[in-house]
């Protein structure tokens, strides 16, 4: 079967300490290994506000898990999201070949750039 990459983005609840959202970050990693999916990269944006209240909350911890999967390991994974009340939202998405690039130029900082810098690649 063919890996296909993917990236999932979920919201956790803004009232856990740091060592509960460590925790589930974790447990959610676990689930991907355990289901032999290749982990790309795992980012963690930290607090952030919500355009709209979400189970009357305006906050919550963002988490991006990028990964080579089968779509049932997605299946199995959003699963475990729908199970755990510490999540508020989730999103899954398959990346096709110019979001992989995208996402390989933004991990090597490409888009962090400060003014400065990119001033001087203009030239």
């Amino acid at each position: 079967m063919q890996l296909k990459n993917y990236e999932t983005v979920f919201i956790l609840t803004p009232v856990l300490s740091d060592a509960q959202m460590k925790d589930a970050v974790d447990k959610f990693r676990k689930v991907l290994e355990d289901k032999k999916a290749e982990i790309i990269n795992v980012e963690q944006w930290g607090l952030k506000k919500l355009a709209y209240p979400i189970q009357h909350k305006s906050t919550g911890f963002y988490n991006l898990i990028e990964f080579k999967a089968t779509p049932e390991v997605v299946a199995a994974l959003e699963l475990e999201y729908r199970r755990d009340e510490k999540i508020m939202r989730f999103l899954t998405v398959a990346l096709d070949k110019h979001a992989i690039e995208y996402g390989e130029r933004r991990r090597k900082g490409a888009f962090n750039k400060s003014k400065e810098q990119k001033e001087e690649v203009a030239k």
